[in-house]
């Protein structure tokens, strides 16, 4: 019976932290954290300093958990809208990219200027870019087996992909990180499966 307790009251505490990390998520999301002291943070979430120090001991490591359960949570939206797609390579690029985008959208622009200034959280990103990117490569591939053009369109695909994670596209075309990926999603696509106008072109 005592480990039965003990297992609940663990089962009990893993909900409650879950649950803490998902409502920072939301205010880091909106508001950023570069500048939000843990008094701050806490009166956002309306709980006490204790209850944030419970999910890690000083302001950067609980930043870092929120930033590490906001990818990790992105990442498994994503996986599970890819893997709702339909069974067409071309399909599933569009579906993946527009995903990523979709999972980004409520980010506000501090919140991506404070990932971007702190290395620990500029890691986390870029860890989930090389490995989005890696899957749009292998996306590709698929997509495009035989095609010459395929290697190229997965390189030019993960180039641009790292442009966002740095901030590139966004100061060259305006586009801010949710929106650069749902354009590179219709770019890739139509590279690959042109249109019969522009072969007539």
């Amino acid at each position: 019976m005592t480990r039965l307790r003990d297992r609940a009251t663990a089962s009990n505490q893993t909900q409650r932290r879950v649950a803490l990390l998902e409502r920072l998520v939301d205010v880091i999301l909106r508001e950023g954290f570069a500048d939000a002291s843990v008094e701050d943070l806490a009166r956002e979430l309306q709980c006490s300093k204790t209850t944030l120090y419970g999910i890690a001991p000083s302001k950067e490591a609980i930043v870092v958990a929120g930033v590490r359960h906001f990818f990790r949570r992105a990442a498994d939206r994503v996986e599970i809208r890819l893997l709702r797609t339909i069974d067409d390579p071309l399909e599933q690029i569009r579906s993946y990219l527009v995903a990523i985008s979709e999972q980004l959208a409520p980010a506000s622009a501090t919140f991506f200027a404070d990932l971007d200034a702190w290395p620990a959280t500029r890691e986390i990103y870029q860890t989930n870019t090389r490995a989005a990117a890696e899957k749009v490569q292998s996306l590709v591939h698929e997509a495009a087996s035989g095609d010459q053009n395929a290697a190229f369109v997965g390189a030019v695909a993960a180039q641009v992909m790292e442009a966002i994670h740095r901030g590139e596209i966004e100061t060259t075309a305006g586009l801010d990180d949710s929106a650069a990926y749902r354009a590179l999603a219709e770019l890739i696509v139509r590279s690959l499966h042109p249109s019969d106008e522009a072969g007539e072109a």
